[in-house]
């Protein structure tokens, strides 16, 4: 489905990625973990097309994104959930939500969607008029993902969705991913510092350190790798 073929990202004339790439398949879910800084968040924008890649190329369903605007990326299925949630905190949960489905052009549409949100995170229907700055950060969290549902993306791209979490709301973000994965019609790219719970909910994972693969493979695997468990894991 995306194919991320040797790309370079400069900022400021320096290298933050260096020919990287990575594969991601219909129907799985792919973790990009490591420390900050390690450029996973630049990797996200750069198919998003908010950075410029100064070299490679970046592939969606056979068709390069690295010369599309970004609007024109999510109207494609791509959709970015960033670190930090970004919501108009003033606006209601509700308000939100119904921002993420601009691509979505039928009313009946809209509303199946808003329905599936609500199934799947039943504290937004609880809150739906209440203003989302004045909720939680694991609240928020939910209504940044339920944001980038609305469209029924392709391709869900989840920027440090635990950053900043209590550890209860960590495990309700992962079991949502979880939920994800077993419905099988959404694709996810899940970018984390947790590295363990974001392997464990992998097919498949990709280790990033400062710009450069250190390793990739089977998420279990490299679960079982003693270089990887020393290095990332502490074990």
């Amino acid at each position: 489905m995306l194919e991320v073929k040797g790309i370079t990202v400069r900022y400021s004339g320096l290298p933050v990625l260096r020919d990287l790439s990575i594969t991601v398949e219909e129907n799985r879910t792919v973790g990009v973990v490591g420390a900050n800084g390690a450029g996973k968040s630049t990797l996200l924008k750069a198919i998003m097309g908010s950075v410029k890649v100064q070299s490679g190329e970046i592939l969606f369903m056979g068709e390069r994104l690295d010369k599309l605007r970004t609007e024109q990326i999510v109207r494609r299925g791509v959709i970015y959930v960033p670190e930090g949630r970004r919501l108009f905190g003033p606006l209601s949960v509700e308000e939100n939500l119904l921002l993420g489905a601009f691509t979505v052009e039928h009313e009946a549409d809209k509303k199946r969607n808003l329905d599936y949100v609500y199934e799947l995170f039943p504290r937004l229907s609880e809150r739906k008029k209440q203003a989302v700055g004045s909720m939680s950060g694991g609240e928020q969290q939910m209504a940044a993902i339920g944001r980038g549902l609305m469209s029924k993306p392709k391709l869900l791209m989840l920027d440090e969705p635990s950053l900043g979490l209590a550890p209860l709301m960590v495990s309700e973000v992962f079991e949502t991913v979880r939920r994800l994965q077993a419905e099988g019609e959404t694709t996810v790219l899940l970018v984390e510092q947790n590295v363990l719970e974001a392997l464990e909910l992998s097919d498949r994972g990709y280790i990033l350190q400062t710009g450069d693969i250190r390793a990739e493979g089977p998420a279990a695997e490299l679960l079982k790798s003693d270089g990887v468990r020393q290095a990332f894991l502490g074990l």
